[in-house]
C-alpha cells in the first residue's frame, strides 16, 4: 500500500493513501472529537465536530477530518481557538442530545433551543439503515430547523426487529421511534 508523509499537531505521520485525515489522526493516538462518524460507514461530514484547520502551501482552511483524504506534505492542526468555538457551538446546537463533550468545552447550557431533546441529527441511524442493513426503514424529513428523522410509515416493526442501529445511536431517538410507529401504525 502506497503510504504519504503529513504533519499533524506538530507530529510526523505517514498513513495509507485513501485514509482520512481523522483515520491518520486516530492511528497516530491524536484524538479528534466526532459526532457523525462511525468507521463502518461511509465518510459524511454534516456535524463539523472534527474540523481541523489544513494547509497546503500558504492556504489554510478548515475541513471535516472524517471526509478529507490525507495528502503528501498536509500540515494539520486539530485544536485552535476557532475550532474551539465552532465545537462549541456545534455542542449547543444539538444540546441537550449530546452533551458528552459538553464539560470538557465547559458548556453548561445551550443558548439555543431544539425541538429535538432525543435527536442531534448525526443521521448515523439514516446512514446505517441504507448502507448496511440495505432496509432505508430511517430518512430524514423536513429542512432546516425542522429537519427530524423519520420512519417510513408501516417500518416501525421492521426497524425493531433489526436494532442494528441501536447502538450508534447517542441521543436515543431511534431507540423509541420503532414503538412511537406502532403506535401511529394503530
Amino acid at each position: 500500500m502506497e503510504t504519504v508523509k503529513l504533519e499533524i499537531n506538530g507530529k510526523k505521520v505517514e498513513a495509507e493513501r485513501g485514509m482520512t485525515v481523522l483515520q491518520a489522526a486516530r492511528r497516530a493516538g491524536i484524538n479528534i472529537p466526532t459526532l457523525c462518524y462511525d468507521e463502518n460507514l461511509k465518510p459524511y461530514g454534516a456535524c463539523r465536530m472534527c474540523l481541523v484547520e489544513i494547509a497546503k502551501g500558504t492556504r489554510r482552511r478548515l475541513v471535516a477530518s472524517c471526509a478529507y483524504p490525507v495528502e503528501e506534505g498536509l500540515v494539520v492542526i486539530t485544536d485552535t481557538p476557532k475550532i474551539q468555538k465552532l465545537r462549541k457551538l456545534i455542542i449547543e446546537l444539538v444540546w441537550p442530545s449530546w452533551t458528552p463533550l459538553a464539560e470538557e468545552y465547559g458548556i453548561t447550557e445551550s443558548r439555543f433551543e431544539s425541538g429535538l431533546g432525543d435527536c442531534n441529527l448525526c443521521g448515523l441511524c439514516v446512514r446505517y439503515c441504507r448502507e448496511i442493513a440495505k432496509k432505508n426503514a430511517v430518512y430524514f424529513e423536513g429542512r432546516g430547523v425542522d429537519r427530524h428523522p423519520a420512519l417510513v410509515p408501516g417500518a416501525g416493526k421492521e426497524c425493531e426487529a433489526c436494532r442494528g442501529c441501536f447502538g450508534l445511536c447517542t441521543g436515543g431517538w431511534i431507540v423509541s421511534a420503532p414503538g412511537r410507529a406502532y403506535d401511529a401504525d394503530a
